[in-house]
């Protein structure tokens, strides 16, 4: 019996090491940091759906309460109050993740990721449940914009994290593939996820749900990365350098302008659908699973390859394909005929982001010193950018010009922007800029001396 009991012991003692190994391994850093992002993702676009048939059935109970005249009058302007109502509704998270942005990469800089990754869960978890109760429009605003505090602590720490573990190049693209995946499968999930939840189930179901799956993720954090204050052993460049510097503008608009498509669509296509196809709730939520699944495949294709083939070039090609199948959209008559540019946008995103964010890390490594919050703040503000821009542009441009035109212009801007990303494929160290000033002098003297000549 001590035999046996010594040997269990053993086992006991070998499986814990194991499971300890486990989570102290750089592939535990990977699962939290996608948990994350999928369930913030999941929250951000459960709504999807639901947002016009909440408002609509708000508006159309106003509407049986009002005399004759004014009811005249507001059915003139519903469609126009609603299309502004989601852009708000839509705008508020990303510009309050968009603010909250630089004060959280230069927390990191200074205490560490682990303790504002936390955070970020806990901040997560209440705008779940504020969601799961909140009964008006502005209650759900509320809860929408603490989403945004808890997004923009989870997003650049979880991405500065992923950088200074993974400091190869190729094992970089890997490790943020990886990651970003859980923002395709997030917003794959989340427009059915809701549509479907709502429709046949409850309202709160869905934010109920998730709230209990956050809670998994507050309890790897605290058990593999122990969140406590850990500082760098260097100062970090600042946030006025990073910005001065025109690589990481470059990448960062890349990011920008390579979501602001689908952030663009996100609060429009459903009430066109709606408007145009006489669609449901469930396929304005299905609409968005063709570009989930192809930002998924794209993300893991052009993550690890975007390296050997140049990431300014995966960019550049992602915002000419994203910019193609936006024209496309206008022309469509049927809901399954969506597919087909739907496809091609969520993979165009995934070529942009797998190449944009693991050369932010790069740029940082190469020309600026290696602490990575204040860069993946900005990457993070890029991203933000495009999704506080989108719905206010779009939905804007919806009631200016229509729907068709709107789109269009959109698909514009990203293929002029295109050509930008092409200076990203020879990427010159910090030093060297002052070979490049001394080369403009040198032609500047000598354009001054051929026209003394003269």
């Amino acid at each position: 019996m001590t035999n046996n009991s010594y040997k269990m012991n053993e086992e006991t003692i070998k499986k814990t090491n194991q499971c300890l190994r486990c989570l102290k391994s750089r592939n535990m850093i990977i699962l939290i940091v996608f948990i994350a992002i999928t369930l913030d993702n999941v929250l951000l676009t459960t709504i999807v759906p639901i947002i016009p048939e909440l408002l609509h059935f708000n508006r159309s109970s106003l509407q049986h309460n009002c005399t004759d005249d004014n009811c005249s009058n507001s059915g003139n302007h519903s469609v126009d109050d609603l299309h502004i109502k989601i852009g708000i509704m839509f705008t508020i998270k990303p510009l309050v993740q968009l603010i909250v942005n630089p004060f959280i990469g230069l927390i990191t800089n200074r205490i560490g990721y682990t303790i504002p990754m936390f955070t970020g869960f806990v901040i997560l978890f209440a705008s779940t449940i504020l969601f799961a109760f909140g009964n008006n429009y502005y209650l759900l605003l509320v809860a929408r914009a603490v989403q945004g505090v808890g997004s923009a602590c989870s997003s650049v720490s979880g991405m500065g994290m992923l950088a200074s573990y993974f400091v190869d190049e190729v094992e970089r693209g890997r490790a943020f593939a990886l990651a970003l995946s859980g923002l395709a499968i997030g917003v794959l999930i989340g427009p059915p996820y809701g549509g479907a939840t709502y429709q046949f189930i409850s309202r709160e179901a869905p934010f109920l749900i998730l709230a209990a799956c956050a809670m998994i993720d507050g309890l790897l954090q605290l058990l593999a990365l122990k969140p406590a204050v850990q500082r760098e052993n260097q100062e970090g460049s600042s946030l006025l350098d990073l910005l001065k510097d025109p690589y990481i503008l470059i990448a960062a608009g890349s990011i920008t302008f390579g979501n602001m498509g689908i952030a663009v669509i996100e609060p429009t296509l459903p009430l066109w659908m709606k408007t145009t196809m006489n669609s449901t709730e469930w396929q304005q939520g299905v609409v968005f699973l063709p570009a989930s699944i192809s930002y998924l495949v794209g993300a893991n294709i052009f993550g690890p390859i975007s390296h050997r083939i140049g990431r300014g070039n995966s960019a550049g090609l992602g915002l000419v394909i994203n910019a193609g199948c936006l024209v496309a959209i206008p022309f469509v008559k049927r809901m399954e005929h969506l597919i087909a540019p739907m496809f091609g946008i969520g993979f165009a995103i995934g070529m942009v982001d797998s190449s944009m964010m693991p050369i932010m890390g790069y740029l940082v490594d190469l020309r600026h010193t290696a602490v990575y919050g204040s860069v993946y703040a900005i990457a993070d503000v890029g991203f933000c950018i495009g999704f506080v821009i989108g719905p206010v542009i779009g939905t804007s441009l919806v009631k200016a010009v229509g729907f068709r035109w709107m789109i269009w212009i959109i698909a514009i801007v990203c293929f002029l922007y295109a050509p930008l990303t092409l200076f990203l494929r020879k990427v010159q160290k910090k030093n060297d800029s002052s070979l490049e000033i001394t080369v403009c002098k040198s032609i500047d003297s000598l354009t001054e001396q051929s026209s003394n000549d003269e």
